[in-house]
């Protein structure tokens, strides 16, 4: 450093002048540098901190679930095929596919047997890969087949605490997102802690451990957060490669993992499309999203043996339609309001056109029909005119696939979610609606007055804030969609209690914005709002954790062992599609239908299969039974005497409406249904009649099911 002495004579009273200010200059110099390295290490104090809070929530929500699980069924204490039916319905049957794999006697046998399936479909030779999503079954059976733990760790403990295992991934991954929208690892605690105590509608995990959407959301969350990333300003080339990579790993893997991500990726793509079209995020990134979309959907599509319902998604039509509309409309994003908006409503219109066209063309080209079912459900859903068919109703009966209870609403308010989630969500929607109009107007004057709101509604914050909405809208609309938003809704309310933006925007609008002022808001508030939820349900989660119960469900654990030891392997089973599951994976027998309902043939087959809570004869019910393979059959009185669902939604008035048939009991019928010929056949059956005892023989029955044993008539 340069050091200045004093002169002699006149100019002594010009150096002495300027001495001061030298020594001001060094001594700023020095403040700067040291609050700069202060900075700096306040900075990695915070991230490391944070990170350890992240991981410490997210491995406390592994072993609560986990808890949860181990005392509601007391699973360490139950049989193994009590431990077997406790994966009920579609659960039961993935999880066969990994004990398959275990129990041959090689990988490449166990491969084989997947690829070329006679068990699951009857007289019909199906491959599992391309039909069903259970990579992850494959590749979790191979790693405890390589690894070292056999003797340490059952292989039902192996798959299940995988499960627990990527609830972590889950929690982190939205504490993260949270972090990222607001800049502070206090709005992550906030979204985890509020994931925890909204478990009742943030996830099922506990109770149906091996359901597709248990695998698939995590990987969905960590990509949620790769492009909350990805779309901030200023990344590093490096830094931008490396995001994109992890946006493309966490969309493969999620694609994977659950049979329906066309559905949802189809919708994230809304919520890219939205905000871009009204100049809201970088074009050039979405325009690398969509690519990576259609990429990881491709790759699984491959994987899965040329899936046709992969090939025919509305997904990959209308990413592809995107990126050929952009390729026509070069000048989209020039021009004064009224030439924007034109173009604006041209894009949308040749973007739908094109989709709708694309995926006709695909569809017709290789006979495509695995998804119909999903489309006329829709289609009745929301009153586009009433159905008889038999698929579509059968999911519109479901309460699953019902609209939203409003009680989720009084559930989600108790912990303040919902309320700062309105909270939150305001503000950023009046932002994003002014951001929308001056982007699109492109007037100098409009552009400084909506400068504030741009500050607030940044690229990340605008993708999370359609996303938000619009899986919102599909969660009202279907209930068993809601894990989709509620989990984001910790991410969304979280970040707008955090944001400085917000409050500033909040404050100003009401005149009592200062800087000192937004920053102890900032961080009082959630503080205060943590302390309410600890105060609140901390009791609660330590008594539900000391509640023990056990599993128990003595018939159908009779049924199974029945199975087992009085019919032959090669037996081939028919009933309902729940029930199936159970039987493949405690027995290994052959079955006639199952829960996977994404193929056109197997939901005609189950269709007919079902014909045994139907008004048929006994004839007809034999011929269709022997047509594949049927040796037994199973009869559940909690299906042929239904009480759960009310008259025109039991399986049996689904039946007689499909076979044009009058339903059973008092109530109004359609004009065109006429009397049976025949009664009810799982009803008549039991009475033993010569015209049912031809054909069919008892050799099993408890409160619950009754088997019959098939004649096989020359």
């Amino acid at each position: 450093m340069t050091t200045v002495r004093q002169r002699r004579g006149g100019k002594v009273t010009e150096a002495a002048e300027h001495q001061p200010s030298e020594e001001k200059n060094v001594k700023s110099d020095g403040k700067v540098l040291s609050d700069h390295t202060g900075g700096k290490l306040w900075n990695i104090l915070s991230l490391t901190l944070g990170g350890i809070v992240a991981i410490g929530l997210g491995l406390l929500t592994s072993v609560y679930v986990a808890t949860l699980h181990e005392n509601d069924l007391w699973f360490s204490n139950i049989k193994e095929v009590e431990r077997e039916i406790s994966f009920r319905t579609e659960c039961g049957l993935y999880y066969s596919y990994y004990k398959q794999m275990i129990q041959a006697a090689s990988i490449q046998q166990g491969l084989h047997a997947l690829v070329y399936d006679n068990k699951t479909e009857s007289v019909r030779t199906i491959n599992i890969l391309e039909r069903m999503n259970v990579y992850q079954e494959v590749f979790l059976s191979i790693l405890y087949r390589i690894l070292p733990i056999q003797q340490y760790l059952e292989p039902v403990y192996f798959y299940i605490y995988t499960l627990f295992g990527l609830q972590a991934v889950y929690v982190i991954a939205l504490y993260v997102t949270s972090w990222l929208l607001s800049g502070t690892w206090l709005s992550g605690l906030l979204a985890a802690c509020w994931y925890i105590t909204n478990r009742i509608d943030t996830t099922r995990v506990e109770f149906t451990i091996p359901l597709r959407e248990n695998w698939a959301l995590p990987f969905f969350a960590v990509q949620i957060a790769a492009i909350t990333y990805l779309l901030r300003t200023h990344l590093q080339p490096a830094q931008e490669r490396l995001t994109l990579l992890a946006v493309f790993i966490a969309t493969f893997l999620f694609s994977l993992t659950w049979q329906f991500n066309q559905f949802m990726m189809l919708i994230q793509a809304l919520a890219l499309f939205i905000p871009d079209c009204f100049d809201m995020l970088p074009t050039a990134k979405v325009t690398w999203l969509y690519i990576i979309q259609i990429s990881g959907l491709l790759l699984v599509c491959v994987l899965q043996f040329f899936n046709s319902m992969i090939l025919g998604s509305l997904l990959i039509s209308f990413n592809a339609s995107i990126l050929i509309a952009r390729a026509i409309q070069k000048n989209l994003k020039k021009g004064n309001l009224l030439n924007r908006l034109g173009k604006l409503i041209l894009h949308v219109l040749l973007v739908s056109s094109l989709t709708l066209l694309v995926n006709k063309f695909i569809k017709k080209s290789l006979n495509l029909e695995s998804d119909e079912h999903i489309f006329k459900f829709l289609k009745a859903k929301f009153g586009f005119g009433a159905t008889r068919d038999f698929d579509a109703n059968l999911y519109l009966c479901e309460e699953a696939f019902g609209l939203l209870p409003l009680n989720t609403f009084s559930r989600l308010s108790d912990t303040l979610l919902f309320y700062v989630y309105i909270f939150s969500l305001f503000p950023m929607t009046v932002a994003a609606l002014i951001v929308a109009f001056r982007n699109l107007s492109g007037s100098n004057q409009v552009q400084e007055k909506a400068e504030e709101y741009t500050i607030i509604l940044k690229p990340d914050a605008a993708y999370n804030l359609i996303h938000t909405v619009l899986f919102g809208c599909l969660a009202l609309s279907t209930m068993r969609m809601k894990y989709l938003w509620t989990s984001h809704m910790c991410v969304f309310a979280s970040f707008g209690l955090c944001s400085t933006e917000v409050w500033r925007l909040i404050l100003k609008c009401v005149h009592l914005y200062t800087s000192q002022r937004t920053q102890v808001i900032k961080y009082s508030i959630p503080i205060i709002t943590l302390l309410y939820i600890s105060y609140k349900f901390w009791p609660g989660i330590m008594d539900e954790l000391s509640e023990l119960r056990e599993f128990y469900d003595p018939d159908t654990v009779e049924l199974m062992n029945w199975i087992k030891s009085n019919t032959p392997n090669t037996a081939v089973f028919a009933g309902s599609m729940q029930l199936l599951a159970g039987v493949k994976l405690c027995t290994g027998r052959t079955l006639t239908n199952h829960p996977h309902y994404e193929d056109k043939h197997l939901r005609e087959r189950t269709k007919q299969i079902y014909q045994i809570y139907a008004k048929r004869s006994p004839e007809d019910v034999y011929r269709i039974l022997r047509s594949f393979g049927t040796d037994y059959v199973i009869l559940e009185d909690s299906i042929c005497y239904e009480r759960r669902h009310s008259r025109g939604c039991r399986l049996r008035d689904l039946l007689d409406i499909a076979n044009g048939h009058i339903m059973d009991g008092l109530g109004e019928n359609e004009p065109d249904l006429k009397p049976s010929l025949y009664p009810r056949f799982c009803e008549e059956i039991k009475k033993n009649l010569p015209s049912y005892t031809l054909h069919f023989t008892r050799v099993f029955q408890n409160k619950t099911f009754h088997v019959y044993k098939l004649a096989k008539h020359k």
